[in-house]
């Protein structure tokens, strides 16, 4: 068989070898751009309060979890949900302060920015961003805390409707 009968799989962007994108049939696919684009960070429409609040309810939910399996309390056999929901809040605290930190100095206040710029690009929306991040990861740690300390109740519940 000769080379021309072979479907080239991964090929250079445009055409062109020359320039440094790598188009897969995973990274070009319509699918995985409509996943991205529905991320919260790209989603258009949307806040910065939502954006943040979005981000912050998946992160904070999710840092829970490996933190009672994975901590330095995991042994303990006092609290280890406890433990685990205070070092989740110490890591979505030390995040807010690094988004704030991140806003206040690479960013441009509304006043000081070209008309039609992004909110998010401004100061401003970065802070309301960063306000929702913290309201968002605390309440959904919050929420894995209690969904953990209550397991057992929780699995009764549904249980009884289930038999």
């Amino acid at each position: 068989m000769t080379e021309s009968t072979y479907k080239q799989v991964v090929q250079p962007y445009k055409g062109d070898p020359f320039v440094g994108h790598l188009a897969t049939p995973i990274s070009d696919s319509g699918f995985t751009n409509a996943f991205i684009n529905n991320l919260p960070a790209y989603r258009k429409g949307l806040s910065p309060l939502g954006r943040g609040l979005e981000i912050g309810l998946a992160h904070g939910y999710f840092l829970v979890g490996p933190e009672v399996v994975f901590g330095t309390n995991r042994d303990f056999a006092g609290e280890p949900y406890l433990a685990a929901l205070l070092t989740a809040i110490s890591i979505v605290l030390l995040g807010t302060i690094g988004l704030n930190a991140h806003g206040l100095v690479s960013l441009k206040s509304a006043a000081e920015s070209p008309e039609g710029t992004e909110k998010l690009r401004t100061s401003e929306g970065w802070s309301e961003f960063s306000s929702g991040f913290f309201i968002g990861g605390m309440s959904s740690a919050f929420l894995a805390y209690f969904l953990l300390e209550k397991f057992e109740g929780i699995d009764a519940i549904f249980r009884g409707f289930v038999n």
